[in-house]
């Protein structure tokens, strides 16, 4: 007999994560994977890390093997300060404290702020893991179409004039996960005017903004905020050194208003107590060093390369059947086909030929074009992206000979 365990709500039947839900094809022999938002693990600076570490196997390691501040390490925090405030053309990045991922800066701001049933605007498409945890905290998902430069903030703005009253909006401006997708500056400023008009709270996760490889840069959502009066009064920024050092670092940040640091920092006790000290002075120690500004320009012209080899190839392969849209920076290319291909079907066959991929149904709070697909180029090699999509090819082929 089962056990009738009374769960919250929530989890009463709780859909995981539909992109680790992929990850059990990753095991076959051969397979050539284009799913994961994972960084390539040869461009993380081992040598960088062990360095730092050892430094701090000579010096204070018993510090920082005790349990730490909740709102982070003084010298991390710091360090990260100085990070933040170079990103923003030297401003002041404000009040600040260190999370074990940004993730979990976002998980504590939907636990201080939301109550079930409040609005929280998202672009369409999204980040899976912002709707699973938005879904968890039972908000109301108001979704904000996106185009290949971003959110529409004219949409937005329709969609407030209509009578929505948002507490929150969450995006990635600067190449966007799963479009790739920049923000420019003239909608960045129209949304933050939107903001302090009508008094939500934006939620900046910028992960990717330091892996520009093409184009001009915008600046963050922070460094606008400074030329638009009161809009630091509703803006949230989240970083992290996943993408640009190492995920399992889990090292993340948040820059915000006091009052809502300080009850996050609270919120944080309750979790995880604190982000391991460990990782947070290996990380403080590299940074100080200069390590990841003589590593970075390595893994951006990695990244560039391995674009460009993905978007040529993917063109030859399909030409017009698929719409591409190509990043100027970051991880992912967002392709929908134009030929009628459904891309979650599709992924069957392509998993046959050991090559995968994310269907675009997986980054919709509701139902989406069944022609939308997500790559990331990060984590293959020039030849492996070469081959990876001369499978997709046959895939695609094999599928199209199938519904004939």
């Amino acid at each position: 007999m089962t056990a009738a365990y009374r769960f919250n709500p929530a989890f009463q039947s709780p859909q995981g994560s539909p992109i680790r839900e992929l990850f059990k094809y990753t095991q076959q022999p051969g397979m050539i994977s284009f799913a994961g938002g994972y960084p390539a693990p040869a461009l993380f600076d081992t040598q960088g890390l062990a360095k730092s570490a050892a430094t701090l196997l000579d010096g204070a390691a018993a510090a920082c093997l005790q349990y730490g501040a909740t709102e982070g390490a003084a010298q991390l925090a710091q360090v990260l300060r100085e990070v933040t405030r170079v990103r923003i053309g030297g401003g002041d990045p404000g009040d600040l404290i260190v999370t074990t991922g940004s993730q979990q800066g976002f998980e504590l701001l939907l636990r201080i702020l939301l109550e079930p049933g409040d609005g929280v605007v998202i672009e369409r498409p999204c980040y899976p893991a912002a709707i699973q945890a938005l879904r968890l905290a039972h908000a109301e998902l108001l979704e904000i179409p996106g185009d290949a430069r971003g959110m529409d903030t004219d949409a937005l703005e329709a969609m407030l004039l209509a009578g929505a009253r948002p507490k929150l909006l969450y995006l990635v401006p600067s190449f966007a996960n799963p479009t790739g997708a920049t923000l420019p500056l003239a909608r960045r400023r129209h949304l933050l005017r939107l903001a302090v008009r009508y008094q939500f709270i934006v939620i900046e996760d910028d992960p990717y903004g330091q892996l520009r490889f093409s184009g001009q840069a915008e600046p963050p959502l922070l460094q606008v905020a400074q030329e638009i009066e009161g809009a630091r009064d509703w803006l949230v920024y989240l970083s992290s050194l996943s993408k640009i050092v190492a995920p399992g670092l889990r090292i993340g940040w948040m820059c915000g208003p006091s009052e809502i640091l300080r009850r996050a920092v609270i919120a944080k006790q309750t979790g995880d107590l604190c982000t391991a000290p460990w990782m947070q002075m290996v990380a403080a120690q590299y940074l100080q060093a200069g390590h990841l500004e003589a590593h970075l320009p390595h893994i951006i012209a990695t990244y560039r390369e391995r674009c460009a080899i993905m978007l040529s190839s993917l063109r030859e392969a399909f030409g017009d059947r698929l719409a591409l849209i190509a990043p100027e920076g970051g991880m992912f290319i967002w392709a929908s086909w134009k030929d009628g291909t459904d891309a979650t079907a599709l992924l069957q066959s392509a998993v046959r030929h050991n090559v995968m991929y994310v269907p675009g149904s997986a980054f919709y709070a509701t139902q989406s074009d069944p022609g939308h697909w997500r790559l990331s180029f990060a984590n293959a090699q020039p030849e492996e992206i070469i081959d990876g999509v001369a499978r997709l090819k046959h895939a695609h082929q094999e599928w199209m000979h199938m519904l004939a």
